[in-house]
């Protein structure tokens, strides 16, 4: 029950991060477009957000990969 406890507690306190930071934790991606485009769903402390991004291989033109972190334009303490 003691793991229990902490294991919720650790969620909660993520969660409180995410919400102040603003920042959203990569959920999943998939190739859009013929391979030219990327979107990437986020998940964030007021929901699920998704970003597109240009694509290429190389990462030349566009990224490669999604970021692990994105920042989304709404955070609770910009109000």
């Amino acid at each position: 029950m003691k793991y229990f406890i902490r294991l919720v507690m650790l969620f909660a306190l993520l969660w409180l991060a995410l919400l102040f930071t603003g920042y959203g934790v990569l959920t999943g991606s998939a190739e859009k477009a013929a391979g030219l485009g990327l979107e990437c769903n986020y998940l964030t402390a007021r929901g699920m957000m998704t970003a597109r991004y240009l694509h290429s291989d190389s990462g030349i033109v566009g990224v490669t990969a999604c970021p692990l972190l994105k920042k989304s334009g709404d955070v609770i303490d910009n109000q």
